[in-house]
């Protein structure tokens, strides 16, 4: 999906409250205060691949290091490059700003589970993109659902929170508002 199906998606779903929703999760995401600290894991038959590579290109589009993702794997390779050698070991080191993002539409295994739970007791922040599952949900800061009755598919929903995750005019600070303020209230700036 290119950035202009994904604009007309987010156009079709304006009313519904699903735009809002996903671009909460995507502004979530980016609470990770480190490269690599964004962990995303998904079942053990269907790991977040296409997930992963959107927010590493929105990562380096942005130019927020903190949005390039970590793919933790099941099973890797061994002789996979490195950055696709990731094991689920990793999750046992999550801590403090570090976010642990699931992504899968099938029940999670009790195993996973506990490496969420365990991630979540060392201060990792735990986001689910799912498809109902409620043990997770019940472990997670946030989560988005996306059930056979939501207006948007699986796929749709993570192209619209990686495209929400890599939104830098979304949030300004205090100075940018400020400004802006003032810009309003007395009007452009004329120089000679």
């Amino acid at each position: 999906m290119d950035a202009r199906s994904v604009a007309l998606l987010r156009e079709v779903l304006d009313s519904t409250g699903w735009v809002e929703r996903t671009r909460e999760l995507g502004l979530a995401l980016r609470a990770t205060r480190s490269a690599g600290g964004l962990l995303m894991v998904g079942s053990p038959a269907d790991e977040p691949w296409h997930l992963t590579a959107h927010l590493g290109d929105e990562a380096r589009l942005a130019g927020l290091p903190q949005l390039a993702p970590t793919l933790v794997r099941w099973a890797p390779a061994a002789d996979a490059p490195a950055h696709l050698r990731v094991g689920m070991e990793r999750l046992e080191r999550a801590r403090r700003g570090e976010t642990l993002f699931v992504v899968t539409e099938q029940q999670v295994p009790d195993s996973l589970l506990e490496r969420v739970d365990d991630a979540r007791r060392t201060g990792a922040t735990i986001l689910a993109l799912d498809g109902g599952d409620r043990r997770l949900e019940g472990l997670a800061h946030d989560a988005l659902t996306i059930t056979g009755q939501a207006p948007i598919t699986f796929d749709g929903a993570q192209h619209l929170v990686s495209m929400a995750a890599g939104e830098t005019d979304r949030r300004l600070g205090l100075r940018d508002r400020l400004a802006r303020l003032l810009e309003r209230v007395s009007g452009p700036r004329v120089t000679d």
